[in-house]
């Protein structure tokens, strides 16, 4: 997918292109994971440690490439300039408790570089992630998101998720509460 468009900053036109993510794609995906969910949330997070733990463990080159090795998953790459500025993973075939339907896909992570959020890449992310879903006929699509992020909660909600319930996500012994969004496809 290209898509060419006037950058209000930048006074020239930027070439973005969406890429399906593959092995190749390994450590691309596994620095991307780590900075962008750093920037994300380590203003909420409190114990560094327990966040450092976590990002060692859930963006390491070795749990990134088991995850883009399993047919489950399909992420994609958002290439600004030639240059990765963010991703999103969608878990396929992936129903909750939470929702009767159970022909589900769960958009787990979609993050853009703090530097780039206010250039709409995380839109583009999610329409391309939204028409692959459409296209591998899923009924509908879930996530979750911390409560405090309200950046991220007004995003969804303008992209059509309603709430269904919530879980705490742990980091290190501490929990956060995290709503779960889903949409009808």
């Amino acid at each position: 997918m290209k898509l060419s468009f006037m950058n209000a900053t930048i006074s020239h036109t930027d070439t973005i292109e969406i890429k399906q993510a593959t092995l190749k794609d390994l450590e691309v995906l596994a620095l991307l994971g780590r900075v962008t969910f750093r920037e994300s949330h380590s203003k909420y997070i409190e114990d560094k440690t327990n966040l450092n733990a976590y990002l060692e463990k859930a963006f390491s080159v070795s749990t990134t490439k088991k995850e883009l090795a399993n047919n489950n998953n399909l992420y994609f790459i958002l290439y600004r300039n030639q240059l990765p500025v963010g991703y999103v993973k969608l878990v396929l075939n992936a129903p909750s408790e939470f929702i009767e339907n159970q022909n589900c896909c769960r958009l787990e992570r979609i993050y853009v570089l703090d530097e780039f959020i206010t250039h709409k890449f995380g839109l583009e992310l999610f329409k391309k992630t939204v028409e692959k879903a459409k296209e591998l006929q899923f009924d509908m699509m879930w996530l979750t998101v911390y409560i405090k992020n309200t950046r991220a909660i007004n995003f969804y909600e303008k992209n059509e998720f309603k709430e269904v319930g919530s879980i705490s996500f742990q980091i290190g012994e501490q929990g956060y509460e995290n709503p779960i969004l889903a949409k009808k496809l």
